[in-house]
Order: structure tokens, then C-alpha cells, then sequence
């Protein structure tokens, strides 16, 4: 099984040197491109991979890029943005490419700011990722001392800024325009769309705002070919995918398996199953922000339109493990109590709704529920739904409570029923 993503990453040790990195392989695709390929040629390739977005929402990546003027007529400065700030409870797999192959990023980077004729670079990078902050700075110093970076890129006439900036660290920042407003220096809220950044982003100029790994995979492509990359999947979707396991299984962690792979698969052969004396409930698919999948789901390939079709979202590919020994009633305060820590307070079903299921989910918790709560969860899983709020933040954190009422209202009505939390 081909393993692109994380064939350079050695755990416990410290990531590939540039020379190494290039012994391996490295920043052959940046030379192919840059001696041999036009930008509408590699962003061919990228879109003709099936490349979808890593960072949750799934867009085709090269789609997304094809909305950026081109041509000597074209705005300028263009920007791309690294979509770092991975806050996202249950999800860690951006953390692993950075802190294990820095410089596989960067390659990335500058393969993608090529495509669409960008000329500086940011990461956006979560402010407590110091140790990816250390490797990235070392990784981005060697990569310009070789002349990867900065003026006339190997003599092609290509020039690259790439700057690191670490965030004030807020979850609002995994929405790409609330990042864009973080690293103007301005506060961290949503803006209004349209325009999109692809037309009007980084200081009003077209920008795009790319997850970690999906830059990552972009020097595979290059340098194998769209058909080797969709030939990695075992789905519509093109590549691998960093699966993530957490909670109460014998392996935690996170492997790179064929998009596709199916969620018992993950589970029960990769994380180990679950511990002794613990059985599987229910899980997350994609971190905090998606709906419980249940045992009749787990031979659900894990894909982006596979997962959909069963009432939840692929997301980050990090699953969250609910054990039969853990309240789910008090897994979903706790959730919600993150959104409504995070919720940037710009509209109002958000920075009201969110704190009012927050403290309406303790009160059943601790015993202090009323029978009719549920209908008021219930009718705040449609007031703060997409559509009703600025961005996605609100109804990412309904989608966990809404199926949380749907599977588990046995569990909600015995917490009211007895005035007390049964798992306590």
C-alpha cells in the first residue's frame, strides 16, 4: 500500500533535513514544474486528480483554484493561504505532516502558489503548535538558503514569499475568512460572501486558503500524475486520507489509508478495537462538528458522499469513539461548551444560541432537566442550522446534539426521569 503522505515521517525523531529530504525524493516536483510545466498545467493535473479539500468541507481543490484571475491583466499581489490552525476537538492529523515533513508543505506550497501565480504565501498556524512552529521555521530557512524560495525560483522567473504566522488561537479561525481578518491583524470574524477571497481575499486581493494536508498531497501529483493519484483510492475520491482514531480504543492514532477505506476497517484493525471491558456505542466521523454514525453504519466507506449518504460528514476523516461507559449527554455538554467558548460573537443565534444549549445540556447533566428541554434542543438545532448564521461555526455544533437526541433520547429522558446523571 503507497503511502505518499507519510512516507518521510519517522515518529519520535526529528523530520528530514532539506538533504535528506531531497535524497528522498523531495522537491523533484517543485524542479519538474518549474523547468517543464505552465501553471494551467499543473492546476490540470490537481483537478483532474480529484482532489477534494482536507480540511472538511471537501471542495474540489482545483475547481476552488480556477476561480483566481490569471493573465497579466489579473490583480496583483495573489496569495495563498495554509490553512494551519487546525482547532478542530477530536483532529491532529495536520499536526503530524508538519511536525514530521515540514518541508513536503512547503513543497506544496510553492507547487500551488505556481498553479495560480500567487507570489507570497502564508501558514496560518495554531498558536500551540509550537513544536511544528520550530520544525516549519527551520524547514521554510533551508528551503530559501537552496533557492526554492524567494526570487527567480530555480531561473524560471518565479518569485515566492513564504511567511509563518503563528494565531491568536481561536476555533473561529478554521473559517477562511475569519482566518484572512486573524492575519490582517484585525479581529477574527466571518465576512460577508459573496465576494469569495478567490476574488477578493487577503487584503482584497484573490486568495486561496488551502487545508495542510491537502497542499500536501499536490508534489504526488505532480510528479505521478492525476490517474496514479485517483488509482490510490478506493472511491470516487481521489488520494489517501489521514484517519484519526480517539477515545477509549487499544491503538489510538492516526494512519494514511486509501480514501475509502471503511470505518469498521479503521476501528476494529488500525486502532485495535475497543479496550477490554469497553463496547462501542457510537462515533464521530470527522471530528466534533459531525453527526454520530452507530454500529449499523461502520461499513460505511469513509468518503466524502459515502458518509453524507448516512445522515453525517466526512469532515477531518479524525473519528471520536463514544464507549457504552460514557454519558452522552455529558460528551455533548462538554462539546457544546466548547462551540459556545469559541462562538466570535458576531451574530446573534450564535453567541445567544450556543452559551443556552450550553448551560440547558449541564442542567439535565446535573439532574436539573425539565421534560420539556428536549423540545427546546430540538427547535435550537434548527435556529442555529445552516443558513441561519454567519458561518458554519453554530450548525457544525448542532450536528453533533441533533443526532444526540435522535440515538441516545433514552439517555436524555433518564437523566430528567431521575434527576441525576446515571453514568456519575
Amino acid at each position: 500500500m503507497e503511502r505518499p503522505l507519510t512516507r518521510n515521517i519517522r515518529p519520535g525523531q526529528e523530520p528530514l533535513s532539506i538533504g535528506d529530504y531531497e535524497r528522498a525524493g523531495g522537491y523533484s516536483a517543485v524542479r519538474k514544474a518549474l523547468r517543464s510545466m505552465m501553471p494551467d498545467e499543473v492546476m490540470h493535473e490537481v483537478t483532474e486528480s480529484k482532489l477534494r479539500g482536507r480540511g472538511g468541507a471537501g471542495f474540489p481543490t482545483g475547481q476552488k483554484w480556477s476561480f483566481v484571475s490569471r493573465g497579466e491583466d489579473a490583480p496583483s499581489p495573489k496569495y495563498l493561504v495554509v490553512n494551519a490552525d487546525e482547532m478542530e476537538p477530536g483532529t491532529f492529523k495536520d499536526r503530524l505532516l508538519m511536525e514530521g515533513d515540514p518541508h513536503q508543505l512547503i513543497e506544496g506550497v510553492i507547487l500551488s502558489a505556481f498553479a495560480i501565480e500567487a507570489r507570497i504565501a502564508y501558514i496560518f498556524l495554531r498558536a500551540e503548535y509550537v513544536l511544528s512552529a520550530r520544525r516549519l521555521r527551520r524547514a521554510i530557512a533551508e528551503a530559501s538558503e537552496k533557492g526554492y524560495l524567494g526570487t527567480n525560483i530555480l531561473g524560471s522567473g518565479f518569485d515566492l514569499e513564504l511567511h509563518l504566522h503563528a494565531s491568536a488561537g481561536r476555533y473561529i479561525c478554521g473559517e477562511e475568512t475569519a482566518l484572512l481578518n486573524g492575519l490582517e491583524g484585525r479581529r477574527a470574524i466571518p465576512r460577508a460572501k459573496p465576494p469569495f477571497p478567490q476574488a477578493s481575499g487577503l487584503w482584497g486581493k484573490p486568495t486561496i486558503v488551502n487545508n495542510v494536508e491537502t497542499l500536501c498531497n499536490v508534489p504526488h501529483i505532480v510528479n505521478h500524475g492525476a490517474a496514479w493519484f485517483r488509482g490510490l483510492s478506493r472511491s470516487e475520491d481521489g488520494g489517501t486520507k489521514l484517519y484519526g482514531v480517539s477515545g477509549r480504543v487499544k491503538r489510538p492514532g492516526i494512519w494514511e489509508l486509501p480514501m475509502g477505506t471503511a470505518a469498521r476497517e479503521i476501528l476494529e484493525e488500525h486502532a485495535g478495537g475497543m479496550r477490554e471491558g469497553y463496547g462501542f456505542r457510537a462515533l464521530l466521523p470527522g471530528g466534533a462538528s459531525t453527526e454520530f454514525l452507530l454500529e449499523e453504519h461502520l461499513d460505511v466507506l469513509m468518503d466524502f458522499s459515502a458518509v453524507q449518504k448516512v445522515g453525517s460528514r466526512l469532515g477531518t476523516g479524525t473519528m471520536i469513539i463514544l464507549d457504552d461507559r460514557t454519558c452522552p449527554v455529558g460528551m455533548l455538554h462538554n462539546l457544546e461548551h466548547f462551540f459556545a467558548q469559541e462562538s466570535c460573537g458576531w451574530c446573534t443565534p450564535c453567541r445567544d444560541g450556543l452559551p443556552w444549549v450550553e448551560r440547558m445540556l449541564a442542567a439535565i447533566e446535573t439532574g436539573q432537566g425539565q421534560a420539556q428541554d428536549l423540545d427546546i434542543l430540538a427547535m435550537h438545532t434548527g435556529f442555529l442550522g445552516p443558513g441561519k448564521t454567519f458561518c458554519a461555526l453554530a450548525p457544525g455544533a448542532m450536528e453533533p446534539l441533533q443526532s444526540g437526541l435522535k440515538y441516545f433520547r433514552a439517555d436524555f429522558e433518564r437523566h430528567i426521569d431521575e434527576r441525576r446523571c446515571p453514568w456519575s
